[in-house]
Formats: structure tokens, C-alpha cells, sequence
């Protein structure tokens, strides 16, 4: 049987364990990247590791999240984490230079690479032959200290395209017909392998958008072959060198199957509140919108906004729209600038903002009250943008820029005008956006600590039975912007999780941090696909500090499940579902024993919680790794590395 893309990376990074889908290994990491969200906790737990230099052959540290600086907080976090990059050999990237995943891969990604991130879209270098997982902050730090990262092996599902796209429909319609066909749990415990004479016709670029959404899928990672196009990206990037083909097998064996032609699609919007709420252009209709917005780490490429700029070129933005545009990097901005096409945009009256994540993640540019809002992003959570009343869609760069001019979503394949696909350009590295620690006594480095920074919570080794109150029943589907809100009022306090606790499932429960406090020990209870969305760990900080021991649901998303483990609250999964709905918020629950079920292997996916209120038993299982288990009785991953 031949051997799938995904599994030969893995295969060649393979540390401990055996590649066989369900079982835990450990690989070697190549490469990590952070940013600014997330990145001020994964130092300050770096910080507490005491190593002296990362382990991987690269990491970098890049500012492109909390990029306002209305006060001096996200100065303040910037500031640290250049610290900490110089003292331990992290390179760091300045604010303005760009979005990380456009950046990487841009710049430092390489085929047949492994890549880990504190970012749920790390699995844009998927575009480029590489496996790249987005983590928790913590599982970074690690991956920085030792080099390692431990997972659970995925299936691979194949997802093979044949055809070619037709004008006006682009690499975002692929990935929002995936998502309508497999929906937001469609790729956990999976990654996705893309194959086919299909693969031929896209660019890197293409693929990296296609790829950077399968986060949205619930995927491990996403992945494609380097093939001649790879080769020439890399090549007009000036890194012609890192060039190395790869491939699955020709019998390859995939755990699933979906074939897409190409040829057959149209332009795709994702509808309120859901990235697979998906539709074509056509059948949602020609309503009216109010805010277009165009760039994030999914459509910020050089080829999707001259695409934007050819269509613009010439034409006026409509009056009751504001269009704003954010390029994925400061090489991209500066070759529009010097080409005329950022004229040609200014010129229509769209708005140029900073090279930077802005929108996407609620960092101003918020809709006005019950705006609809067509974005090229890959969420469209509700309240995300800012405005809680807000109706998002997600486009792609040619829908969003053809319905800046006409005013209502429309359809670029009726319009009329022709769109030809942009060639691609040679740049080179603007290093004047860049600090590398080279040349600096970088052991005695100080490290910059602001007041608003705060020691990250840690948890205590469990003992005897845990009694905790429901104090939140919660729905499918919750996200952790549901739990731990992200926008441009509470991005500054990322470094802060005493302030951030207080707003956790504030637009859920405004009471839920108030209570917690109240009560103590706390539990939750979730229903299906539980801490979907960012990789931000937060969502399991807020809740620890909280006092929030452990966590039942339906099933858990891969990402969350990690951070709940990794910060010591224990996730059990119903073995019925139907258990859910004998639960009433307020009741008090008793887990029994949870050392003796960790640590006694006959005992350890067979968990028994007690409901107090109606005197029910519920089974649960945990599906925990001999790993887990050891952190789960250390009170979370940095106990037990202390502990080591």
C-alpha cells in the first residue's frame, strides 16, 4: 500500500510511537511561529521552562494582532516578546510587516517542513508541502524548549480536484464548497489531503487559502503536494533553494474521499453565523451591504488584491459602502505601491489599512449596527467583527470587490467584465522589518515586563473527589471567541488573565464569571464540537482561574481539548449524549476518585459523575493518552514538565 503526503512527513519527523491513526506520537518540530494574541502567554511560559535557546531549526515572533495601540498595553506586550525573542534566539517581526501566515510562508516556509503555531490558521503552510498544526500557546513554548510535539495520529481524508476554475470563481469558493460539504466537524481527527489533476491549475497562494480554512473544517492540518508551482513561488520569493517535490503515492490509501470539479463551481458565500453555512452567490441574492472587507491571512495575497485592483481600476465604490483593504504583508503593499495598483484602489475609495489581522479579528473596522458585512476572512462568528447585530458573509476576493461597486452581494460570472489572473512578481525580504538575535548577548537579555502583564495561572494536582456546580450549560458548537471574547476592547488584556476572566461567556452569560466566583469549583457542560474556532488558550486560562475543574460535552474540538488538558481541567465526554439533556444548570456534580480513574489503567476512559440534584449517574470517557493522563495528574502541562 502506498504511502499518503501527510504520512511520509510525519513519517520522517517520527521521534516515538507508531504512525497508525488513533495512537499518540511524538515528532520533531522544525519550525514554530507566534503571534502577539497568543504570544505574550507562550513566552511568559517559555520564560518559566529556564531554557536558554529554542530547539527548533527557526522560530519567529510576529506582531499582527493587537497592532492599535490606544493605550500602552500592546506597546507593553510587544516590548516582552521582543525581549524574550532576543534572549532565547526567536526572530522577531515589527508591527506593520504583516500577518503571519502570509509571512511564513512568504518567507521562511519550507516542503516537507513541520510547523507548529500558536494560531489556529498555522495550516496555511499546508499550501506549500508542509505539515503545519496550529496549538495552544503551551504546546508552542514546549515545541520551542525541547523541539518536540506529541499528537494524536489523524486519519488522512483526500480531498482530489479535477477541472479547472473558470474566471471569477477563485481557491475561497473551493474551500466554502468543502465546508458545505463536510461542515465545521468534518476534518476532526483528520488531516486533509488535497490530490488530483486539478491541484495543477492553482497557485501556492490558492492553495494556502484553501488550506488556511481548513481550520475551520476542525482539521489537524490541511496539505498539498510541491510541485512545479511550488517551485516557482519559492523561486520568485528568492528561495528557489528550499524547492524539494513531494507527493502521495500513486496507490496512496485515504481513510475518506470527496471529489470537486472545479470546472462546475460558482461563486460561494458563507452565511451568518457559521463558515459551512455556505450557498452559492446566486441563491442568497443581490442584498444590500454595507461594509466590504478584503485581506486577513486567508485573502491578503499579492494575486488576490490585484485581482481586487483590476476590478476596481476605474470604478467608483459604491455610496453607502465602505470597502477597506488590508494587504497580507509590507513586501505586498510596497510592490502595489511601485506597479499603480494601490492607486488604482485608493483611487475607487476604499480605505487602506495596515498590513496587519485588523478586521478579521475584531481590531476595529466594526460594521454599524446591523450591517451586513461581506469579508474575505475565515469567520464569521457572531459578534466577531465587533458589532454583535452584524450579518457577515464570507467571500472571496472578486464576489467582495465587484459588490464594493454595485452595492449588493453580486455575482462577478453575471457582471460582464472580464478578470484575467494577476502574474506572479519576484520579491525580496524587507529586513527592515525584521530583528534577528544574532549578534546580541542575548543570555542576559532583560526582559521587558509592562504592569498590565501577569503571571499565567496554574493549577494544582487534583486530590480525592471533585465536587463543582454547572454553572453553564451551553450549546453546540460553542466557540472559544464564545468563551473568551476577542475584539479591540479586550485583545490589549491577552497578557492579563485575572481582567480577561472577568468577560468570559460575557456574551453567553453576562453572570458566568460572577458566579463562578461565587461558587468555587465550578463545571461546564457543552454539547457537540465544544471550543471550535482560535487556538488561543485563553478560552482555558479564563475558566482555570475561574475555578472551572473539569468539563463535560458531546464532543470537544481538537485544539480546545488540548488547552483544557494542558491547563489541568479535566474534558469528559458523555458515553450517552442523550445525559445532556437530564442536566440542569446549578446542579451540583461529583466526579469520584479522579486521581485512583487516572492513574489505574483499568480505570482510565471509564469516568463516573455523579449528579447530586436527580441522584443520575453519568457515564463518561475521556479517550486520554498515557501523556495526558501524567498531566492531567500533575494539574496541567507545565506541572508536569517542572516535574520531569
Amino acid at each position: 500500500m502506498g504511502k499518503t503526503l501527510a504520512y511520509k512527513i510525519l513519517e520522517d519527523h517520527l521521534l516515538e510511537g507508531n504512525l497508525i491513526p488513533g495512537e499518540e506520537i511524538t515528532i520533531k518540530m522544525d519550525q514554530t511561529l507566534t503571534q502577539d494574541s497568543t504570544g505574550t502567554m507562550v513566552y511568559l511560559q517559555l520564560e518559566a521552562m529556564d531554557i536558554e535557546k529554542v530547539k527548533t531549526e527557526l522560530s519567529v515572533a510576529y506582531i499582527d494582532h493587537n497592532t492599535l495601540q490606544t493605550g500602552f498595553e500592546n506597546a507593553d506586550d510587544h516590548a516582552f516578546i521582543k525581549s524574550v525573542a532576543q534572549r532565547h534566539g526567536v526572530i522577531f517581526s515589527k508591527p506593520g510587516n504583516g500577518i503571519c501566515h502570509q509571512l511564513h510562508l512568504e518567507s521562511y516556509g519550507i516542503p516537507g517542513k513541520t510547523l507548529l503555531g500558536s494560531d489556529s490558521h498555522t495550516p496555511t503552510g499546508g499550501g506549500l508541502g508542509m505539515i503545519a498544526i496550529g496549538a495552544g500557546g503551551l504546546d508552542v513554548a514546549v515545541a520551542m524548549a525541547k523541539g518536540t510535539y506529541s499528537l494524536t495520529v489523524p486519519e488522512v481524508f483526500n480531498v482530489e480536484l479535477k477541472g479547472q476554475l473558470r474566471p471569477w470563481v477563485s481557491a475561497k469558493d473551493v474551500i466554502l464548497k468543502v465546508l458545505q460539504e463536510l461542515t465545521v466537524k468534518g476534518g476532526v481527527g483528520r488531516i486533509i489531503e488535497y490530490t488530483g489533476e486539478g491541484v495543477k491549475s492553482l497557485s501556492v497562494t490558492d492553495r494556502a487559502t484553501i488550506t488556511n480554512m481548513g481550520a475551520e473544517l476542525g482539521a489537524t492540518t490541511s496539505v498539498f503536494p510541491s510541485d512545479e508551482n511550488t517551485k516557482a513561488f519559492l523561486e520568485h520569493e528568492g528561495r528557489g533553494d528550499d524547492f524539494v517535490a513531494l507527493a502521495a503515492d500513486e496507490d496512496a490509501e485515504y481513510d475518506g474521499h470527496l471529489l470537486i470539479d472545479l470546472s462546475e463551481l460558482v461563486p460561494m458565500a458563507a452565511k451568518p453565523h457559521s463558515p459551512d453555512n455556505v450557498d452559492t452567490v446566486e441563491n442568497i441574492g443581490q442584498i444590500k451591504v454595507d461594509q466590504v472587507a478584503i485581506g486577513s491571512c486567508t485573502n491578503s495575497s499579492y494575486t488576490d488584491l490585484m485581482k481586487v485592483a483590476e476590478i476596481l481600476k476605474g470604478k467608483k465604490v459604491h455610496p453607502d459602502v465602505s470597502l477597506v483593504i488590508s494587504p497580507g504583508s509590507s513586501k505586498i503593499t510596497e510592490k502595489m505601491a511601485k506597479n499603480g495598483a494601490l492607486a488604482d484602489i485608493i483611487a475607487s475609495g476604499a480605505r487602506v489599512i495596515e498590513n496587519a489581522c485588523g478586521p478579521c479579528i475584531g481590531m476595529g473596522q466594526s460594521p454599524k449596527s446591523g450591517a451586513v458585512s461581506l469579508r474575505t476572512f475565515n469567520r464569521n462568528f457572531k459578534g466577531r467583527s465587533g458589532t454583535n447585530d452584524a450579518q457577515v458573509y464570507l467571500v472571496s476576493p472578486e464576489t467582495a470587490a465587484i459588490s464594493a461597486i454595485n452595492g449588493v452581494l453580486s455575482d462577478g460570472m453575471k457582471s460582464g467584465m472580464d478578470i484575467t489572473q494577476p502574474e506572479m512578481a519576484d520579491f525580496v525580504q524587507n529586513e527592515n522589518f525584521i530583528v534577528y538575535p544574532e549578534g546580541h548577548d542575548t543570555k542576559n537579555t532583560e526582559v521587558a515586563m509592562g504592569p498590565n502583564i501577569k503571571p499565567f495561572p496554574r493549577n494544582e494536582a487534583p486530590f480525592g473527589d471533585i465536587i463543582a456546580m454547572v454553572t453553564l450549560k451551553a450549546g453546540d458548537n460553542i466557540t472559544t471567541d464564545d468563551i473568551m471574547p476577542s475584539d479591540s476592547r479586550l485583545l490589549p488584556y491577552r497578557s492579563n488573565v485575572p481582567h480577561l476572566a472577568n468577560y468570559c461567556f460575557e456574551k453567553i452569560d453576562p453572570e458566568f464569571a460572577a458566579r463562578c466566583k461565587d461558587i468555587g469549583q465550578c463545571v461546564i457542560v457543552g454539547g457537540e464540537n465544544y471550543g471550535q474556532g482560535s487556538s488561543r488558550e485563553h478560552a482555558a486560562l479564563a475558566p482555570l482561574h475561574l475555578g472551572v475543574r473539569f468539563v463535560i460535552a458531546k464532543s470537544f474540538a481538537r485544539i480546545h481539548r488540548s488547552n483544557l488538558i494542558n491547563s489541568g481541567i479535566i474534558p469528559l465526554v458523555f458515553d450517552d449524549p442523550s445525559d445532556y439533556d437530564k442536566i440542569e444548570q446549578g446542579a451540583r456534580l461529583i466526579l469520584e476518585d479522579i486521581v485512583g480513574m487516572l492513574e489505574d489503567s483499568q480505570y482510565k476512559d471509564e469516568f463516573d459523575v455523579i449528579d447530586t440534584n436527580n441522584a443520575k449517574i453519568y457515564k463518561c470517557h475521556g479517550n486520554f493518552s498515557d501523556l495526558e493522563r501524567e498531566m492531567l495528574l500533575a494539574g496541567g502541562k507545565i506541572n508536569y514538565i517542572k516535574g520531569e
